[in-house]
């Protein structure tokens, strides 16, 4: 018996069997990346609006696990990671990254539910830039 597969049937086949997004569902642009709008004849880029991340100082989180947050969550270098964790110590905020809106709110659920292991108050917020 020999079994002829269309390619759209065999796309399909493969997708169920192999738990794979086929290329038909990907979305046309991707987020966090520049759109391109042509009007007449001429190409404008816009961009997703930027957001700052503010961290607060408090009087029960460690400066370790700040430092900690910075180097494994923003990948900060320790030197780094140490001056903003001063600067929230003594300033009573600071501002450690810049980025669209949807990372922005994804990394200040990430130092929340880190915190919230470690049972420290510690908080952070989005503002726009």
């Amino acid at each position: 018996m020999v079994v002829v597969w269309s390619c759209q049937l065999l796309d399909s086949w493969l997708s169920s069997k192999l738990n794979i997004m086929s290329i038909e569902t990907l979305p046309e642009v991707l987020p966090d990346i520049e759109h391109e709008i042509e009007e007449d004849g001429h190409t404008s880029k816009t961009y997703l609006p930027l957001y700052k991340i503010i961290m607060w100082d408090d009087d029960v989180t460690t400066m370790e696990f700040v430092i900690r947050v910075l180097t494994n969550l923003f990948r900060k270098d320790f030197t780094s990671a140490e001056n903003l964790m001063y600067e929230i110590h003594f300033k009573g905020a600071a501002h450690v990254e810049t980025l669209p809106l949807e990372q922005a709110e994804f990394k200040v659920e990430q130092v929340h539910s880190a915190a919230a292991l470690e049972q420290f108050p510690f908080r952070c917020t989005i503002e726009p830039v």
